[in-house]
């Protein structure tokens, strides 16, 4: 297998996740395969995974291992295929390492990083038709603005939203370059790599709906488990994982507890850890990527 991500929280999240070795478990987000291929280390002969992805560089990532199954799809419609699969009464776990991997950083022709003069691509799914391009240069001042505030934090949005509209109106933003000319003069000094991150973080969320998708997937990955299967996920910022942990609590992500005559919540879930499992010093030394990812653990309810 190629070096293509380097898997965070590799020991905690798989060790959470399989109860048993001859269950059957799912990798949501695929990429460079490193949690697949620990779980099926894991495993016994009996043992199945089910993998998915929608980006074809990871697709070829697939070990030579009859236990597993991978599907490009995006990870929402996981509930559908673990039924097509054949697991009507659901899965013992699934695993989900959310955010983008080392890999689609790396890659310069991707556009995901403000470290490479290239095109403003940023899909995950490189079928897909919406561009990072897209965004910047037909959207209105008010929805650019949004954008960078719900999904970057972006302080000054409504400034790097006036700067976007004002540059495209000579010249179409077509590069990293080109949307780096046409913020600078908001970029605040010796921090410009911390607050390019973040408007790269919102311009790639709604490229890829990463919202809507982890959404509807934390609803299917509930249905498709067995009571007492558990829910792993690795979070990177704070929006997906004010998600998560709410879906846990609640059920929904608004984090709203609804209960039922007998005063019982209504969510499927349990938390199995109250406070998320954060990378060792030693790991996000070596990996910088750790340096902001946070464990939840849930189970079914029985």
């Amino acid at each position: 297998m190629s070096e293509y991500h380097t898997p965070v929280l590799l020991d905690e999240s798989v060790s959470a996740l399989i109860g048993s070795p001859s269950g059957i478990y799912a990798d949501a987000t695929f990429g460079g395969g490193g949690h697949t291929s620990e779980i099926l280390r894991r495993l016994s002969p009996e043992g199945r995974m089910i993998s998915f992805d929608r980006d074809s560089d990871a697709i070829a990532n697939k070990p030579d291992d009859e236990r597993l199954t991978l599907i490009r799809s995006d990870f929402r419609w996981i509930h559908n295929h673990i039924i097509h699969q054949g697991y009507p009464e659901g899965i013992d776990g699934v695993l989900a390492d959310l955010g983008v991997s080392s890999h689609q950083f790396d890659t310069a022709e991707r556009g995901f990083s403000f470290r490479y003069e290239a095109p403003l691509d940023m899909r995950m799914n490189q079928e897909a038709q919406l561009t990072a391009a897209d965004i910047v240069n037909d959207r209105e001042q008010e929805e650019l603005e949004k954008i960078f505030r719900l999904y970057g934090e972006v302080d000054n949005s409504r400034r790097i939203a006036q700067l976007i509209c004002k540059a495209r109106e000579s010249t179409r933003i077509e590069t990293t370059t080109d949307l780096g000319k046409a913020i600078e003069s908001a970029l605040p000094k010796f921090a410009e790599h911390k607050f390019l991150a973040k408007i790269y973080q919102a311009l790639r969320i709604e490229v890829n709906q990463e919202m809507k998708s982890l959404e509807k997937f934390l609803s299917g990955a509930a249905k498709s488990l067995k009571p007492g299967g558990k829910l792993v996920v690795i979070t990177y910022h704070s929006l997906e994982d004010r998600m998560v942990k709410n879906f846990i609590k609640a059920g929904n992500i608004e984090g709203k507890v609804e209960k039922d005559f007998y005063g019982n919540s209504k969510a499927p879930l349990k938390a199995v850890n109250r406070k998320p499992i954060l990378p060792q010093e030693s790991e996000i030394a070596s990996n910088t990527r750790a340096r902001s990812a946070k464990l939840r653990i849930a189970e079914k309810e029985e």
